[in-house]
């Protein structure tokens, strides 16, 4: 026997039970088990936490114990996962329990690695007091998970439950509309039995007590007082500093300094900090209500303070205010030579984490000492591309915001060719252009994506920066979804506020094919960056994904409190109702409403407008829209982008004009530059087959349409993939090859990401579909997609 010492660590444990196993034959409950296994293993909290080496899997008899040494999310995402799958497995009833306390491991009679401790007993005796059905927390869990608002609607106190030796333990059943039990479990209803039998007079006793209570409770309420359990006591928002210095150029200055103690305070897990993306809205010069903003951004407490750079001095004033009561918390000027404003920075972090109590490691206070770099014009670089990056999701001249962006961080790491943070961003910036605006998916772009994260890795190859920076390149670069994940997890050690993991997390789970699970990253991401735009309308797409329209709406309802004068928002929030109820006309009102604006407010929303013109087979209104256009796409579905003069030549086709089709010999030319740019990218060779289909050259669209589904398989880009493939369908369709057009448009429904071309409005209302139109099997399959009560 071992006599080393016993360590003990932290494990979020999910206790899982078959109920009624007992009862049944031993082939059963072996078929049983077989099948839970199965259904346990494919969920994607437990292949991430098994492939990080971070999960143990402990059978007992009749269910399992799973040890998650991740998070305390971890366990809860996997029951509400597992209560998902099993709607398709009724044979199999459970109860679950979950809690977080301590394990360690041992080793049994029998030498192999087993696991013991207070956290798995616990969880145990929660699940104890369930039935089948149930998803209990222990009271710990539950306060965790109550500090997210993702979590608290489906949190549920029951009271406490005696368990076995006559303790107590406090329980809350988790539930939502498709998971978990909403009823009381039986263990409840008895207490609740034996407690209604209660003497009248204690019950009177009660009543006035009640009633006491009541009375205090109405005067509580008058008070102009906000309940403190809506926001994490250690939360902080550090908004945009003011700049007052003459030379408005330090502006940037300014943003910089801003940024960098942001950073720093984002670097502490013992504290919640909201991303910059969602504070810069907040400008200084605007009045600014205090407890609003608290409110919006869901923190406790807003650091505000100002930069003044005059030669060779910079004053940096910082003040600490608590959001809930406007009270001052703590203040500090700073008056120093310029050359000191790096160990400015890091000291208002130290000071900030220090009044908010927040535990700081040795590893964080050392990250927070780190200057940036020691070259202060490289600096100035730096922040003016970064703030570029930042601004440019929302940018009306967003591919020129990037290019000056490029330019500027190039500047920057040639004045301080070892500024770690700007080859980070320079590596992003690059790999924007490459895969997220596509506008330059060339190998070249790539090159430089790559050059710039190997710099970045030389200087510090061990950085949590370095390992979100590799997870970037190898999602958006090469689609290595495994290798991405793996370098976000190492990340995630050091960065727990930046809010990048997640959204990354979430994109790449979408393009596994696992919808919900990348939703509910897009979800964890924005509580760190709640107003971030283009993450919340990442949400509503993935809603739209799911087929879940109404959720989709509201999304973006939510998108346009933060930016409510965004017309292509408005315009898609409508279009939402072509997609699911073939409803033309919200969509058709807002452009109105957008139309008596003035003649150029369309604009970027020229596009919506030009498909619901074609849904309604309106010629003239699609003729209005294609000139609002412009050069731009007149369609755009994830990598499929159809140009100005692709929609021309869709026009004519509606309208059947022969000779205005032959305008699509111009599409064809842009496009066959485009696939000898990019040769080895299946969406461009997917779009020339449907020019050549347009054009009459079946053979030669049928090929270019396969050889785009051998280039980007679903296997590889889920999403993507299932484009190409979808597409295919309205290529072979345009070719006259109605019974492969009927095959594609089945696979294409199956496929693992819906395009909202297969959408119920647009099969029903689109010219894309018209040479399947009449078909009995076509008919069916729209059909098939009508809303149901509609």
């Amino acid at each position: 026997m071992s006599t080393g010492d016993t360590r003990l660590e932290i494990g979020h444990v999910l206790f899982i039970d078959v109920v009624g196993y007992s009862k049944l034959l031993v082939k059963q409950q072996s078929e049983l088990l077989r099948e839970l296994n199965e259904v346990v293993s494919g969920t994607s909290e437990f292949r991430q936490a098994e492939s990080a080496g971070k999960l143990i899997r402990l059978p007992t008899g009749d269910g399992m114990a799973l040890v998650f040494r991740t998070n305390t999310e971890a366990p809860v995402e996997c029951a509400m996962e597992i209560a998902r799958a099993l709607k398709s497995h009724p044979a199999i009833q459970l109860r679950m329990g979950i809690h977080s306390g301590p394990v360690n491991e041992v080793v049994d009679v029998n030498q192999r690695a087993n696991i013991a401790g207070a956290g798995i007993n616990m969880a145990q005796r929660v699940m104890d007091c369930g039935d089948a059905g149930h998803i209990l927390l222990s009271k710990h869990v539950a306060e965790d998970l109550e500090q997210d608002d993702r979590w608290r609607p489906l949190l549920h106190d029951l009271g406490t439950c005696e368990v076995k030796h006559g303790v107590r333990v406090g329980v809350t059943n988790l539930y939502s509309d498709d998971v978990g039990n909403p009823q009381l479990p039986k263990k409840f209803q008895t207490l609740k039995k034996h407690q209604s039998r209660v003497h009248w007079t204690q019950v009177a006793i009660a009543l006035l007590v009640l009633g006491a209570i009541a009375a205090a409770f109405l005067f509580v309420l008058r008070r102009p007082m906000r309940s403190a359990l809506t926001v994490a006591e250690k939360s902080v928002a550090v908004l945009p500093f003011e700049n007052l210095s003459s030379d408005k150029e330090n502006a940037y200055f300014a943003d910089g300094v801003q940024d960098e103690i942001l950073t720093d305070l984002a670097k502490i897990a013992d504290l919640k900090v909201i991303s910059r993306t969602s504070v810069m809205q907040y400008k200084t010069g605007l009045q600014r209500n205090l407890r609003e903003i608290g409110q919006q951004l869901g923190v406790a407490h807003l650091l505000e303070g100002s930069v003044q750079r005059a030669a060779n001095r910079v004053r940096v004033n910082a003040q600490l205010i608590d959001a809930r009561t406007d009270a001052h918390l703590w203040a500090q000027t700073y008056d120093r030579d310029l050359a000191d404003v790096f160990a400015i920075q890091s000291e208002i972090a130290k000071a900030i984490a220090d009044q908010l109590q927040a535990k700081l490691s040795p590893s964080e206070k050392k990250a927070i000492e780190q200057p940036p770099t020691t070259d202060l014009a490289a600096f100035d670089l730096y922040s003016r591309g970064k703030s570029l990056l930042l601004t440019a999701s929302f940018s009306a001249t967003q591919e020129p915001d990037l290019r000056k962006a490029i330019e500027l961080l190039d500047e920057a790491v040639k004045r301080d060719p070892s500024f770690f943070d700007a080859y980070c961003q320079l590596a992003w910036a690059h790999e924007w252009f490459y895969a997220v605006d596509g506008s330059d998916h060339t190998p070249t772009r790539l090159a430089l994506a790559e050059a710039a994260l190997q710099a970045a890795t030389r200087l510090r190859p061990d950085a949590a920066e370095t390992h979100l920076a590799r997870a970037q390149y190898l999602y958006f670069g090469l689609r290595d979804y495994a290798g991405a994940l793996a370098e976000l997890e190492i990340a995630r050690r050091a960065l727990p506020n930046d809010p990048r993991l997640f959204e990354l997390t979430g994109y790449i789970l979408r393009r596994r094919g696992q919808q919900e699970e990348g939703l509910q990253n897009l979800q964890r991401a924005v509580q760190l960056d709640p107003r971030n735009f283009y993450t919340v309308q990442q949400i509503a797409l993935s809603y739209e994904n799911l087929g879940r329209y109404a959720e989709a709406i509201a999304a973006l309802d939510r998108a346009l409190v933060i930016v409510p004068d965004n017309v292509e928002t408005r315009a898609n929030r409508e279009q939402d109702y072509v997609f699911w109820k073939a409803d033309t006309r919200p969509l058709h009102q807002t452009i109105d409403a957008i139309l008596a604006q003035g003649p150029g407010a369309i604009a970027s929303a020229a596009d919506t407008w030009f498909f619901c013109a074609l849904a309604e087979r309106d010629p003239a209104a699609a003729e209005r829209a294609l000139v609002a256009l412009g050069d731009n796409l007149c369609w755009g579905d994830a990598a499929i982008d159809l140009s100005h003069s692709f929609g021309q030549g869709l026009l004519a086709r509606m309208t059947k004009d022969e000779a205005r089709a032959r305008t699509a010999e111009a599409a064809r030319a842009q496009q066959e530059k485009i696939v000898q740019a990019q040769q080895d990218y299946g969406p461009a060779l997917c779009v020339l087959g449907l020019i050549d289909a347009a054009l009459g050259r079946k053979d030669q669209a049928l090929d270019e349409g396969r050889r785009a589904i051998a280039l980007m398989p679903v296997e590889k880009d889920v999403v993507n993939g299932s484009r190409v493939l979808q597409y295919f369908a309205i290529t072979a369709a345009w070719a006259g090859e109605k019974e492969l057009a009927l095959q594609q448009l089945e696979t294409g429904l199956r496929a693992p990401n819906a395009s909202l071309m297969l959408s119920y409005g647009t099969l029903k209302l689109f010219p894309f579909w018209d040479p399947l139109r009449g078909d009995p099997r076509f008919e069916k399959i729209v059909a098939s997609l009508a809303p149901r009560g509609n």
